[in-house]
């Protein structure tokens, strides 16, 4: 059975849920989610032989959310990542990341390879950084009003968001039903990000009013801000990143995305999905699940545990 502990790495408190012994698995959550989103993962990968570590990263859930904005670039994030290995006990882990956990994931592969020693990113490919600042570049592009430019200001999807924690949840996670994936991701001015969906649809199969129940707890105990300044250091992250342009991350590598994932429809992420083999060489396989969505862990547990159980012993 996982059982659940906070412990100190990196000047924060990680709430941490693991289970088994072995090798070190590390696994990332992405936004608005939790270590529960790997609830499917966790015993599925100790039982394989690993001790699995699924943390609510920095700003999320019950680990410690700094006050400043600038605390939540990939460099922190990836710090904690480093001394969470550290403070396991470990010298050296596989990291798994989906959603935003998979940047840091990536990134923790690029920056740590003396650390990190497989990785695995689930919707989200690994970095091709673009020419100019996202945010800008987004802007030159005649493009207002994608999501992450309506995340920039502080306090305002917050609200937004903490209106109705169990709504929003519903509503993110619990999908729209819209025909395209990626439509969602354009906010209607003054309609939000939530745009007047439905909180009322029924839920897909694979997700209980259960599972809403349990991220609504602590949503409204954490509220928002810790994950949306992620978001708000998109442009210092680009920055930041500099040193590695045109980088390779040359360890056993695994991408996992679902074929409906608005992630990897849109222009930019079909194209990093198409050339991802120039980022990573030593990747073992690329894997599309037909029909599925973004929560790819959640949604389809049995293919993801399977690919990623055969990656963690390859």
């Amino acid at each position: 059975m996982p059982s659940s502990r906070t412990i100190p790495a990196n000047g924060l408190d990680f709430f941490i849920v693991e289970e088994g012994q072995g090798p070190l698995v590390l696994l990332c959550h992405g936004w608005p989610e939790l270590s529960y989103s790997w609830r499917h993962q966790i015993p599925a990968i100790a039982q394989a032989g690993f001790h699995v570590v699924a943390p609510d990263m920095r700003g999320f859930g019950r680990t410690s959310a700094p006050a400043d904005v600038g605390a939540y670039t990939l460099f922190h994030n990836v710090g904690d990542m480093v001394a969470l290995v550290t403070a396991l006990g470990e010298k050296q882990a596989v990291i798994v990341g989906h959603d935003w956990g998979a940047p840091v994931a990536w990134h923790a592969a690029l920056f740590r390879p003396d650390i990190f020693i497989k990785v695995a990113g689930l919707s989200v490919p690994p970095p091709s950084r673009g020419r100019g600042f996202p945010l800008e570049t987004l802007r030159q592009n005649g493009i207002t009003n994608f999501y992450w430019q309506y995340f920039q200001t502080p306090g305002e999807a917050e609200a937004e968001f903490e209106r109705d924690v169990a709504a929003t949840m519903r509503i993110v996670l619990g999908g729209r039903g819209l025909a395209d994936p990626a439509a969602h991701q354009f906010v209607q001015e003054g309609k939000g990000f939530l745009g007047g969906a439905d909180a009322n649809r029924p839920l897909p199969a694979w997700l209980t009013e259960a599972d809403i129940a349990y991220f609504t707890a602590i949503y409204q105990k954490s509220g928002f801000r810790g994950g949306l300044n992620w978001y708000r250091n998109i442009d210092r992250n680009w920055e930041l990143t500099a040193p590695w342009q045109g980088a390779q991350i040359h360890q056993p590598s695994l991408f996992i995305a679902g074929s409906r994932d608005g992630v990897i429809t849109g222009i930019i992420g079909a194209k990093q999905v198409k050339e991802m083999e120039r980022v990573l060489p030593n990747l073992r396989q690329k894997l599309i699940l037909d029909g599925a969505g973004h929560w790819i862990q959640q949604e389809r547990p049995d293919e993801v545990n399977a690919a990623l159980i055969a990656f963690l012993k390859g």
